[in-house]
């Protein structure tokens, strides 16, 4: 291991095993002057990427009718937790697709999860 890796290691936050297709809620601290609160960001991960301290995810859901985007890194301390609510069976790394359906035609087939 490297001095890069050694010191990036520490830095690491406990995730649950997340992929595509997940529909999570994401515990998000938020800072309004000075008082502090936690926001829940509910949503399907459309877009993962790995590589250590350095990776992310999009997570998307519909608002009033208005598609919302968010991308968390995955290791970063804003995030208080990551709740996996449920998963579906996706073909693709990347759900951009989802961007363009609306409705019925954006469900996907629900898989079964091993608590």
């Amino acid at each position: 291991m490297g001095a890069i890796e050694l010191i990036e290691q520490g830095q690491m936050a406990e995730r649950p095993p997340m992929k595509a297709g997940d529909t999570v809620k994401v515990h998000v601290r938020v800072k309004e002057g000075d008082k502090e609160r936690i926001q829940i960001f509910e949503g399907v991960i459309i877009n993962l990427r790995r590589g250590g301290t350095r990776g992310s995810f999009t997570v998307r859901k519909v608002s009033f009718g208005q598609g919302v985007e968010r991308i968390f890194p995955t290791h970063s301390p804003i995030i208080q937790k990551v709740d996996v609510v449920r998963s579906a069976k996706v073909r693709r790394a990347k759900l951009y697709f989802l961007r363009d359906l609306r409705g019925k035609a954006a469900r996907m087939k629900e898989v079964r999860r091993n608590p």
